[in-house]
């Protein structure tokens, strides 16, 4: 393994820090680090060329009250595969936040379970007052790797191979900045197009666009909700988008006072609206009260378009009467709290009816699809499974869409990973004729390993573990994209000089 430190960062936390999500699985890293030619137990398939990028919300300071997972800065991995071998990096996004953070010394933002007039500073958010940590999603388009905030703000663009932090998207002096945008942008395969959406406080609540492949917003609207609402996800289809409207928002009444406090209304329905993908009127159709965090795919079928993402059985979860009060904080973050299940949503477009069906009992989220078949027909999904009463992923589950059957891996005690991917092989001829990747983290060998599954044949273990340099922090979000997609990716060079090395 050649290995070089790139730089490292001011963190001011102590030496002592016992809080759950800045400590074990959850140790962020402040060193950057050039890791190239990793050393690898298996060996990884020729066919496998392309890069896995994932990011990380990583604490540097105590905060201004509490700490919430989702409060750190963006930091994102990329594990490289080209020509059997492997290399690595990991960066700091440098977003606003970030660099006037690094410069105070400390926390200047409040958090999203602390009080906004504690910040400060003025900042960004659906809700105010926000640091845009630019840490939740991460997903390369036009050739460039962009990163996101779930709480809105602006998209960072980075390089997918370096990882370089090359500035805002501009979008030709169109970016809504007064909106932001929200994490969960997604690129369709086939157009290479990027729609968004952005929410806040302010009607009409909800706004939606398309960038073009060439990276020039092409389409940008108001979409009216009753109020202000905390959507997370979107989906698409050939045709159509699909945003959503969750009985999961703000107390109203609270929310005059300046209280941002989320309530599940179970009264209000599931609303889901259906709009065309370069505008037109929006289609609401009314469904089983839940919160869905994710979506994994949607596609048109005849009449209907079918919706597939993780319904949740009880999307605000009974505080325990526990006397650590960070377990009402972090009660809502296990899976097995919430209850998540695939389920699907098939929507009318003539009758204007919706039919529900549950697609699987087993409780997972952060599913994962063929990218190719992203907005199309498909077969399978590659969710997570959690550690009970926490936030942590510790298992994969294969679900077939057509027969039902599930295929399950775990990472074993101890370890845990990431959102993991679908790789698809150079020349795949079938939807899971690839590789799933992730990174994990392991605590009994306090190392972290990136892994390579035959998507085929998950049952013989990873093909290949690959060595990352320093053990890294639990993390969520992640995107794979093909080496062809990627400028600087030369097939006629080796991955040295396909990174300038």
């Amino acid at each position: 393994m050649d290995v070089e430190v790139l730089g490292r960062v001011l963190s001011t936390l102590p030496p002592d820090d016992d809080h759950p999500y800045r400590t074990g699985a959850w140790q962020g890293q402040t060193t950057e680090w050039r890791a190239d030619d990793l050393d690898v137990v298996g060996e990884i398939p020729a066919d496998l060329d392309g890069v896995y990028l994932r990011n990380t919300e990583t604490a540097l300071h105590p905060a201004i009250e509490r700490y919430h997972p989702f409060d750190g800065d963006g930091m994102v991995h990329v594990v490289g595969f080209r020509d059997g071998k492997a290399f690595y990096r990991n960066r700091f996004v440098r977003t606003d936040g970030f660099v006037a953070e690094q410069e105070a010394g400390r926390s200047l933002w409040a958090g999203i379970t602390e009080d906004p007039r504690s910040a400060e500073r003025e900042g960004r958010g659906a809700r105010g007052r926000m640091k845009d940590a630019s840490s939740t999603d991460v997903v390369v388009h036009a050739g460039v790797a962009l990163t996101s905030f779930y709480q809105c703000g602006d998209l960072y663009r980075l390089d997918p191979l370096t990882l370089d932090t090359l500035g805002k998207s501009d979008w030709e002096g169109k970016f809504p900045s007064s909106v932001g945008v929200s994490a969960h942008t997604k690129v369709d395969p086939h157009t290479g197009e990027l729609l968004f959406f952005g929410y806040g406080k302010d009607a009409p609540y909800l706004h939606y666009g398309v960038v073009g492949s060439d990276d020039r917003l092409l389409h940008h609207t108001g979409i009216e909700l009753p109020g202000p609402r905390l959507p997370h996800d979107m989906a698409f289809t050939e045709n159509y988008a699909i945003l959503n409207d969750c009985p999961l928002f703000w107390d109203a009444e609270l929310l005059k006072q300046g209280a941002h406090v989320p309530r599940f209304h179970r009264d209000l329905p599931l609303r889901l609206g259906v709009v065309p993908r370069r505008g037109g009127d929006v289609r609401w159709f009314e469904a089983d009260p839940t919160y869905v965090l994710h979506w994994t795919n949607a596609y048109e079928e005849g009449d209907e378009v079918v919706l597939d993402g993780f319904f949740q059985e009880d999307p605000m979860p009974k505080f325990n009467g526990s006397t650590d009060n960070r377990e009402r904080v972090f009660r809502g973050l296990a899976l097995d709290r919430l209850g998540t299940k695939l389920h699907r949503w098939r929507l009318d477009l003539v009758t204007g009816q919706v039919k529900e069906e549950r697609i699987s009992d087993s409780v997972t989220e952060f599913g994962m699809i063929n990218p190719v078949h992203g907005g199309r027909s498909y077969r399978y999904v590659y969710a997570a499974t959690g550690e009970p009463g926490w936030f942590l992923f510790n298992g994969l589950v294969k679900h077939d869409l057509l027969t039902g059957a599930e295929e399950r891996i775990s990472f074993g005690d101890g370890v845990f990973g990431s959102e993991t991917v679908l790789a698809p092989r150079l020349g795949s001829t079938g939807e899971d004729d690839g590789y799933l990747v992730t990174i994990t983290v392991d605590m009994n060998r306090n190392l972290s390993e990136c892994l390579v599954f035959d998507a085929r044949n998950l049952a013989t273990g990873p093909v290949a573990r690959v060595r990352l340099p320093e053990r890294v922090s639990s993390g969520t979000h992640a995107t794979w994209a093909a080496g062809e997609s990627l400028p600087d990716w030369r097939k006629t060079d080796d991955a040295a000089s396909a990174l300038g090395l």
